[in-house]
């Protein structure tokens, strides 16, 4: 079902839709400030499987999640001071961090080394989401043969089992910047994306 939603101010009744169709384990298409995201409730097993299959990609291949702030991204995942004081000039943001991953993540997201790709979005959406479920959402992009889908109608073309598609307009079609922080600092790049490199330098500085 693919239901328009506004992108600033998004209808409440909307998003209550939304949330519902999460807590019953729906699969939900929507808008996470770069790409348009195919997610779930991270804490359904079950929605969980159906994102792999839906994506038709490896069960080893671990999803990030979006979290609603750094108070819940620090639920999820260890974050020493260096990574904290980063992360809080980043956020909300088009960034996603690596970081290891607290007993409070389901295994079936995790990667071999324990840890999760985590991300605040700034998408209106997607934060209304977020604070309706109380819950982490999956976040993997919507993606045909390695290309950005960013028409929520095309989306519907490709993905006709999603349980609903909020149609926020055209998204970006480039995914977050993923980021890695080590112990004392220092940030690894691992993939350029839809966040600034020039404020990541300045971040460093």
């Amino acid at each position: 079902m693919l239901l328009p939603i506004n992108a600033e101010h998004p209808e409440p009744r909307k998003i209550e839709k939304a949330v519902e169709t999460l807590k019953d384990g729906g699969v939900i298409a929507y808008p996470t400030g770069t790409v348009y995201g195919l997610g779930c409730d991270i804490m359904n097993k079950k929605a969980i499987e159906k994102v792999y299959r839906i994506k038709g990609i490896d069960r080893k291949k671990p999803l990030s999640f979006l979290v609603y702030d750094l108070s819940d991204l620090a639920r999820f995942a260890r974050v020493d001071d260096a990574a904290y004081r980063i992360m809080k000039r980043l956020v909300p943001g088009p960034y996603t961090f690596i970081l290891e991953a607290t007993k409070e993540v389901p295994r079936l997201v995790l990667s071999k080394r324990n840890t999760v790709g985590i991300r605040v979005p700034d998408h209106p959406v997607a934060l209304a989401l977020l604070k309706g479920l109380g819950n982490p959402i999956i976040s993997t992009s919507a993606s045909h043969d390695g290309e950005m889908i960013s028409n929520a109608e095309r989306i519907n073309e490709l993905y006709g089992t999603l349980d609903l598609i909020l149609d926020a307009g055209p998204a970006d079609n480039k995914p977050s910047t993923i980021l890695a922080i080590s112990e004392n600092g220092e940030i690894e790049i691992l993939r350029e994306g839809a966040g600034p490199i020039d404020r990541v330098v300045r971040v460093q500085e």
